[in-house]
């Protein structure tokens, strides 16, 4: 289920500022809205079966944010992001990422409130609540509105 959710503070956040962000620059926005919004934002946030539940944050010309929230279980299939680079802090619970970039081997993080990361356009890589708790991430993207590709696994390169 998707939805829009507004918060004028991350107005002033993604403010208009050059062509694309970094992997560094978005793992930085991720943490601050994170951080600074976590109880407005999990206010917000919905929790729903079996799809996952996201809404978009902030959309512009550089730069898009989004909060998802995870039961436990919930998954996504191997995916990267088209191009773009990406980030994400967890405000709730924790996630299990499983990643590689193209040529690199595959490995595995562990996720816990107040972390965030920031990746390159070359990473794929799926993401799963293995918890028996709840959890919510802040993510964002730029270039914006680039289509994810999924893969079969992490063990295949191409979609």
């Amino acid at each position: 289920m998707t939805a829009v959710l507004t918060h004028p503070r991350i107005d002033d956040l993604v403010a208009p500022r050059r062509p694309e962000w970094t992997p560094a620059e978005l793992c930085t926005l991720t943490s601050r809205i994170g951080t600074e919004l976590t109880g407005s934002l999990l206010d917000q946030v919905r929790f729903a079966s079996p799809r996952r539940w996201w809404a978009r944050l902030a959309l512009t010309d550089e730069v898009e944010v989004w909060l998802l929230s995870w039961l436990p279980g919930q998954h996504t299939a191997p995916h990267d992001h088209g191009g773009a680079a990406g980030a994400f802090a967890v405000i709730l619970g924790e996630l299990s990422e499983t990643y590689r970039y193209s040529r690199g081997p595959v490995a595995r993080r562990t996720h816990r409130v107040g972390n965030a990361i920031g990746f390159g356009a070359g990473r794929v890589h799926q993401v799963w609540n293995t918890s028996a708790a709840r959890a919510a991430t802040v993510h964002a993207y730029s270039p914006p509105l680039v289509p994810t590709r999924e893969y079969p696994s992490l063990d295949r390169p191409t979609p």
